[in-house]
Order: C-alpha cells, then sequence, then structure tokens
C-alpha cells in the first residue's frame, strides 16, 4: 500500500505519540478527527500500523546494567522461533537477526549483574541455543 503525504505525517505523529488524539493530527495534517479516525483504521486494516505500545524507561524499572547478546543457534532454528523465545523474557528490549556468525542480536536491560547473569542463563537455556556472546554497554554516547 503507498502511503500519501497525508499518510506519511499521519503516521510520523503516532509513532512520536501514539497517544496523540485524532483531533490534534487533524489540527496538524488537516483534517477532521473523523477523516483521521478512518485514515488510521485503513492504515491498521492494511498492515501499515500494526499495534500500539507503551514504551517503558528501562532505568525507571531500576534496570540499569545493558547488554547486548549474541545468540548463536543450532539446526533450523527459525526467527520465529527465535523471537518467540526471546519474547518471553521482558528484560529483552531489542532483538534481531544479524548477518555473521551469530543468528541473532539481542539487547538487554537487567538491574545489576546478578540480574543480567539469571537473564543470560534463561536466554541460554533455550533448548535450540548453543551459546552466547556478551558484549556490557559501559556508557551511551547517542541515542536517537
Amino acid at each position: 500500500m503507498g502511503l500519501d503525504d497525508i499518510d506519511q505525517r499521519i503516521v510520523a505523529r503516532l509513532r512520536d505519540d501514539a497517544r496523540t488524539s485524532f483531533a490534534e493530527i487533524g489540527a496538524v495534517v488537516g483534517l477532521s478527527a473523523p477523516a483521521v479516525k478512518r485514515r488510521v483504521d485503513r492504515l491498521r486494516a492494511s498492515g501499515v500500523i500494526t499495534g500500539f505500545t507503551t514504551v517503558v524507561e528501562p532505568s525507571a524499572l531500576g534496570w540499569s546494567t545493558e547488554a547486548y547478546v549474541e545468540v548463536y543457534c543450532q539446526g533450523k532454528t527459525t526467527p520465529a522461533m527465535i523471537a518467540a523465545a526471546v519474547s518471553r523474557h521482558p528484560e529483552v528490549v531489542d532483538a534481531c537477526t544479524v548477518s555473521g556468525e551469530a543468528d541473532a542480536l539481542v539487547h538487554v536491560m537487567a538491574a545489576d549483574m546478578r540480574h543480567f547473569e539469571e537473564v543470560l542463563e534463561r536466554i541460554g537455556a533455550e533448548k535450540f541455543v548453543v551459546r552466547t556472546k556478551s558484549v556490557l554497554v559501559l556508557s551511551r554516547l547517542l541515542r536517537r
């Protein structure tokens, strides 16, 4: 589905703040609130917008230990299998398949080293995981 300029502006506004009202979006894009709602409904039905979520600052949960974990899998492990497994761990804040030797890269936030070690053990215990390799974040240089 091709997005026109108005759809792109609606999606951009919702991406910035999914709680923005249809009336507020309408004021920005030059449409009525009902017209914005119809467009959002159409964008959802067509799969452009796949859902709305709450993004929680990990440090608000007391999670200040940050790491990236390379996950190496056995056999014919599919991306869907990896996604299902890592989504069970609330400390996993992002995950993706990657090129190179590792099968996936998992971004983990934890309260401290003990908590991180426990998360790493849980990930490593997944039936298809052969091994993991972790890198701890010392300081964040840029976040966009």
